[in-house]
């Protein structure tokens, strides 16, 4: 990798793989989504903003993509819809923009001879059959969110497929850290306990996860893309762990040092089918085509976590007495 593109760079794990390239000497082009504001989201806050060029735009749009896919050579493609409960609301979205948006960042890469790095999610497994999951597991399209995903998926291998385009699908389990959305449970967590509330709202405390550090994730995406052995799979990137939602909480109440209690919030609670009870990532893919292994226990991640969320600057940013779908 001497010159690359990274689509979504303005969101959460973008922005902290956008950095992680530029650390090691890597050319960045970086796509945030067009606004009027001329916002490019988390990039705003990057200390390295100066160092990538940015472009802005939407992956919706086949001549963008292919006109911001010319002299790079590789391709991580993580624009994408990403908030399950919004999905149940505007589902249409969803399909736009993460199979079409796959489908022409997958032909622009094939007009541009680059590698594809194509961003999935643990979401596809639904909960889990068989624990740890390994990537042979059933699919199953348990939200609208999930589903458009499964056929992102399945678009970017049908180019390895038809095609020969080199494509590897990095199947990261739930990412977590500095400048996740609220509408994810750590930040959901730590937000309402830094601002004071001794009630926490939450929805259902007993399904499991695999959390991983999001420096970890990115690191996988990095180790994949220099693995000419990936092209060709779906490999998953995980702790090979599992905790409960209401463990997750115990830890950062301790953290914190603070005595909350959890109130269930009924509009946090997903439809009875659409639930996914347990995540359980089985990484011995990653492990053993690239040595993958993660540097942040749960602990350790969720202090730095903790320390970001903590600071006034950031905690500002983030609407806690409001649900954000």
């Amino acid at each position: 990798m001497k010159h690359v593109l990274v689509t979504g760079a303005d969101g959460f794990i973008g922005s902290h793989l956008t950095e992680s390239l530029v650390k090691k000497g890597i050319r960045v082009r970086a796509l945030a989504q067009y606004n009027s504001f001329n916002s490019w989201g988390w990039l705003d806050q990057s200390p390295i903003k100066n160092d990538v060029e940015v472009v802005t735009g939407d992956v919706r749009d086949p001549f963008l993509c292919d006109k911001i896919s010319k002299d790079v050579d590789t391709i991580f493609n993580l624009a994408a819809l990403i908030a399950i409960p919004y999905s149940y609301v505007a589902p249409q979205s969803y399909v736009e923009t993460n199979i079409t948006g796959t489908l022409n960042i997958c032909q622009a890469a094939m007009k541009n001879s680059c590698k594809v790095i194509h961003t999935s999610t643990s979401e596809v497994y639904g909960t889990a059959l068989q624990v740890p999951i390994p990537e042979t597991h059933p699919l199953q399209p348990q939200s609208p969110y999930s589903a458009s995903k499964i056929g992102a998926d399945a678009m970017a291998m049908s180019y390895y497929n038809s095609f020969n385009l080199p494509v590897t699908i990095a199947r990261p389990f739930n990412t977590y850290g500095p400048r996740q959305s609220a509408r994810a449970v750590i930040p959901t967590i730590i937000s309402q306990l830094a601002s004071g509330k001794k009630e926490i709202k939450l929805g259902d405390l007993r399904p499991t996860r695999d959390f991983n550090f999001v420096l970890d994730t990115c690191q996988g995406f990095i180790q994949l893309a220099q693995c000419s052995d990936a092209i060709g799979k779906t490999v998953n990137i995980g702790s090979n762990t599992e905790v409960t939602i209401e463990h997750v909480f115990n830890i950062i109440n301790d953290i914190m040092a603070t005595k909350a209690t959890i109130v269930q919030d009924a509009q946090r609670l997903r439809p009875e089918k659409s639930e996914v009870f347990r995540l359980f990532c089985d990484n011995s893919l990653i492990r053993k085509l690239t040595g993958y292994a993660p540097q942040y226990d749960l602990s350790a991640g969720l202090a730095e976590t903790v320390k970001w969320f903590t600071n006034p600057e950031n905690l500002k940013m983030y609407k806690v007495d409001i649900y954000n779908v």
